[in-house]
């Protein structure tokens, strides 16, 4: 799903007066857009080679704060500029924003010709061209969950987030009928990510009241983490549009469901025509690539657990029995295992994580899955026999279950240090503190209320 505008044809429609805005973005350690508006002659006569940026943007959490502690970054050096440099192959019109083109962008050191290492781009081309030296192209999905709500965001603020009103009352998972009453969002959505190019399959509602599901086509590991920061960005553009809001939060009301985002992966040859994962002769058809690689997700579930579940509230999506697994176990098309096998005994074979949620970086998601994979492959990792029955409730290998302790996993992950570099890692991890200690010395409304008075 590459960019559905080529950049002669960019320059066409600027000269016909059909597009007069250009958005160059970034995405930032959060998944977000991070960019410039250019007007578009301003963008294909210059801008369209690079543009520049604060390096602070690879350097900040979600509120925007200059986080002490980085080594890239800081007060000291003087918060610097990066060069980012639009990939024009991710152009796209963007039908919901009128006469207006997105295009991604890597980012580079003005002192070094290679790319930021910690640019979530870089992180994941990095683990894909590890992938492409052994012949191997990684091709992706993601599922992405959200909650609609009838508010605005800026009313959604204004009441201090209390009081919201998700667009229904019950659960409408699969409900054609309650969904109905939500196209104006969900369709507006469907339409708009496909006039943007994205091959969209199908929205649903889930398994809670207002919350929503957008499913759009495999395609190659950086594709489709591109195409998912692109999606979130856009759900929340055109929500906006229609005086709506929704949220990606993993966690927003105890009494609801979590969000997550499911990834399929599956190994195939550079070509895109051999499945790799694909055996007829072994079991479900698993080729033995892919149970070295399956052995390796599950030998490393606990290393990679920080980047599908980057904050202190996507720990509180892991409830048992709501479909958030938190065992790092295998099974055939078994939803309480945190890495189920879809497709057996068919080219479409795949393995589906199911333990992140819909707040995480798709970049540094599939990076650490693929890395993990790769390592299984490498060292050959024989796959534990199947599990069978309800995952929950069984005493075996579970991902660590707060943030405190995914942080630590993190940072003394010798695998993911090898693949991406101490130095990325230790990014992350000062990333990951700071949104520990940020929330260790905040008041909750749940400690106020309940110690108010009784305390």
């Amino acid at each position: 799903m590459p960019g559905n505008l080529t950049f002669e044809a960019l320059k066409q429609a600027v000269s016909q007066g059909e597009i007069d805005t250009v958005v160059a973005a970034q995405v930032d350690m959060q998944g977000r857009l991070m960019g410039k508006r250019f007007q578009a002659d301003y963008f294909v006569n210059s801008a369209y080679k690079e543009t520049h940026c604060c390096n602070y943007l690879l350097a900040t959490d979600l509120e925007m704060e200059t986080v002490s502690g980085y080594q890239s970054t800081s007060w000291e050096s003087g918060y610097g500029d990066y060069t980012m440099k639009p990939d024009l192959s991710t152009l796209r019109v963007v039908p919901w924003l009128e006469k207006t083109a997105y295009v991604l962008c890597d980012v580079f050191d003005h002192h070094s010709p290679e790319e930021v290492p910690h640019s979530p781009r870089a992180i994941l081309k990095k683990q894909v061209a590890r992938l492409e030296a052994m012949g191997i192209k990684a091709l992706m999905a993601t599922e992405l969950e959200f909650f609609l709500f009838e508010q605005s965001f800026e009313a959604a603020q204004a009441s201090g987030y209390r009081g919201l009103k998700t667009v229904a009352k019950y659960n409408e998972d699969y409900s054609v009928f309650q969904t109905t009453k939500e196209e104006n969002v969900m369709r507006a959505i469907r339409n708009g990510l496909y006039g943007a190019g994205v091959e969209v399959e199908c929205s649903k509602g889930e398994a809670s009241a207002g919350q929503e599901e957008i499913n759009v086509k495999y395609s190659d590991a950086l594709d489709m983490a591109d195409t998912h920061a692109f999606i979130k960005n856009a759900c929340k553009e055109i929500a906006w549009g229609q005086g709506q809001s929704l949220t990606f939060l993993a966690k927003w009301h105890n009494g609801s469901a979590g969000n997550s985002s499911h990834i399929h992966q599956s190994l195939w040859s550079t070509d895109g025509k051999t499945p790799l994962f694909r055996d007829a002769s072994g079991e479900y058809g698993m080729s033995d690539l892919m149970r070295h690689y399956v052995a390796g997700l599950l030998h490393n579930a606990s290393d990679v657990t920080w980047f599908l579940a980057p904050y202190v509230n996507s720990y509180k999506r892991f409830a048992e029995g709501t479909f958030a697994p938190t065992k790092a176990v295998w099974s055939r098309d078994n939803r309480t295992a945190g890495y189920r096998i879809c497709g057996d005994g068919t080219n479409a074979i795949r393995v589906e994580c199911r333990v992140g949620g819909s707040d995480l970086n798709p970049h540094l998601a599939m990076a650490a899955l693929i890395a993990a994979g790769l390592d299984g492959i490498e060292n050959k990792r024989e796959l534990e026999p199947e599990f069978k029955g309800d995952a929950y409730n069984a005493d075996v290998r579970s991902v660590p279950r707060t943030l405190r302790d995914a942080i630590g996993t993190l940072n003394g992950s010798k695998m993911l240090r090898a693949a991406m570099g101490d130095k990325v890692i230790d990014h992350y991890v000062r990333a990951a503190s700071w949104e520990q200690e940020e929330y260790d010395r905040r008041v909750t409304d749940w400690e106020v209320a309940r110690g108010f008075e009784r305390a």
